[in-house]
């Protein structure tokens, strides 16, 4: 069930960092891998700036935690790949 769970929330916060990156269209593996990431680099990044998230539930705290992470993922992807200033479609 702990799997599934991942997954779910995966899908959702890497849903949320491609929707407001601009919608890079990678697909819904890739949202989940981005999520599942995003996740982790989230926590780490909360942690070393000494943040801590309490909105009142506990799932919600993870999704914007994973997604803030996830968007810092896909802004340095976007750095790498000199995309920074995109064209608007």
């Amino acid at each position: 069930m702990d799997f599934l769970y991942t997954i779910i929330i995966g899908a959702i916060c890497g849903y949320i960092a491609d929707v407001l990156m601009r919608d890079n269209g990678f697909g819904l593996v890739f949202n989940i891998i981005l999520g599942i990431a995003g996740s982790f680099v989230g926590k780490w990044l909360y942690g070393k700036l000494g943040l801590h998230i309490d909105v009142g539930h506990h799932i919600l705290d993870e999704i914007i935690v994973g997604a803030s992470g996830a968007i810092v993922i896909l802004f340095l992807i976007g750095v790498l790949r000199g995309t920074r200033s995109r064209r608007r479609r």
